[in-house]
């Protein structure tokens, strides 16, 4: 697969490849080098890293809602 990288340094991914990695508008993605070439990665929020909290809210509590979490920890509005 060919990307183009425009003057602005930016690169449009086919539909069915953010498709299929499930990455949205204003989702951060991790770009690493390694020994292979480069790695691109989506940096999501793990949710087994929660595991320590259960027991520890009460069950009538709502479900948090994991996309506005990541997208409210990006918000330049938020920050100092």
């Amino acid at each position: 697969m060919h990307l183009k990288v425009t003057s602005k340094r930016q690169v449009t991914f086919p539909k069915r490849v953010m498709e299929s990695l499930r990455i949205r508008q204003g989702d951060t993605l991790i770009l690493m080098e390694t020994d292979n070439g480069l790695l691109l990665k989506s940096r999501r929020f793990d949710v087994e890293k929660l595991a320590p909290l259960r027991g520890k809210f009460s069950p009538d509590l709502p479900a948090p809602d994991l996309d506005a979490i990541r997208h409210a920890a990006q918000d330049p509005s938020l920050r100092d």
